[in-house]
């Protein structure tokens, strides 16, 4: 999907409301107003709302101050302050206007206060609101990390992504590998072709890296130019130069014509792999330097072709 198709938001998305109170008449009174246009979840205590965002990850809380055990402000520090939960909007329904309340709920990270009664018009504008600006928000966020071109993921995200998958399998003893992969002589394609036929040149070859790397927690990304760059955690070396193969010979599949490239008629691509099973004091740019050494070995050596090389950790004293 590329950046126009965000835009053009073909499908509209339907929100995701929480509704978190000890009292069944008020989670009543919301869920009727508010099912025609809105997926609704329920929770009757603090401990469930939190168990409930986590696992539906909700555009928007609509969560009661007065509760048993862990009030609203208790549950709204505890979804603030975890990672998974932090960017949910949250509303404060409260019985009464209190300014101190309303001031500590704002300072926790709130975004908005609901008297009762409930108001019906009111109420369904404010929800309105705050849901179109989530996701909004969450639109924006996902194309800050999406390469504008190629559609899949940036530079920007594999950066983002590339130190947690390395502290995800330095914390469970499994190996890292990264593919790196270069189209070969691509300047000389936008020379012969244009530059039109460069950008379609790179989508095809984007989008066949992407479907050969298919597993969820895989990332594909534009690395910058004609380079792409894979992460593939809990794969090693051996697993991942057969990926890396698959996408070598995916991308010759496609018979994109290359009629000055002096190894072949169509458009071929290079891989560099390399691989560790990570140490928390080593440094993850030394994974994509690795590979990076392979890829300029296998262009040395004729391109179309995939090197990897396990990097092998010394144990201190």
């Amino acid at each position: 999907m590329f950046i126009d198709e965000y835009i053009s938001g073909a499908e509209p998305v339907r929100g995701k409301i929480l509704l978190v109170d000890d009292q069944v008449v008020n989670i009543k009174i919301l869920h009727q107003l508010l099912q025609d246009d809105y997926d609704i979840y329920m929770a009757r205590d603090g401990n469930q709302a939190i168990e409930m965002c986590k696992k539906v990850k909700p555009d928007l809380v609509l969560l009661d101050i007065e509760m048993p055990m862990l009030n609203g402000f208790d549950v709204c520090a505890h979804l603030k302050n975890d990672p998974d939960t932090q960017e949910v909007a949250i509303i404060f329904v409260s019985g009464h206007f209190d300014e101190d309340k309303e001031v500590r709920g704002f300072q926790l990270g709130a975004v908005d206060f609901i008297h009762k009664p409930i108001n019906p018009v009111i109420t369904k504008a404010r929800i309105k609101n705050q849901i179109r600006l989530k996701l909004n928000t969450d639109l924006l966020r996902t194309i800050a990390l999406i390469d504008g071109l190629t559609g899949v993921a940036n530079r920007r995200q594999f950066e983002q992504v590339l130190p947690v998958s390395w502290s995800q399998c330095a914390r469970e003893k499994q190996p890292l590998t990264i593919i790196l992969l270069d189209i070969d002589f691509f300047k000389h394609f936008n020379d012969t072709y244009g530059h039109t036929e460069g950008d379609v040149c790179l989508r095809l070859v984007a989008q066949k890296i992407n479907d050969t790397v298919n597993r969820p927690y895989d990332l594909v990304a534009r690395f910058g130019g004609e380079e792409f760059i894979c992460i593939l955690p809990n794969t090693d070396l051996i697993g991942g130069t057969y990926v890396a193969q698959q996408i070598v010979d995916s991308i010759v599949s496609l018979k994109i014509p290359h009629i000055n490239s002096p190894i072949s008629a169509f458009v071929t691509i290079s891989a560099g792999v390399s691989s560790v099973v990570p140490e928390y004091d080593m440094s993850s740019t030394t994974l994509i330097e690795e590979a990076d050494k392979q890829l300029y070995i296998a262009k040395d050596r004729g391109r179309n072709r995939v090197l990897g090389s396990q990097i092998q950790v010394t144990l201190g004293e």
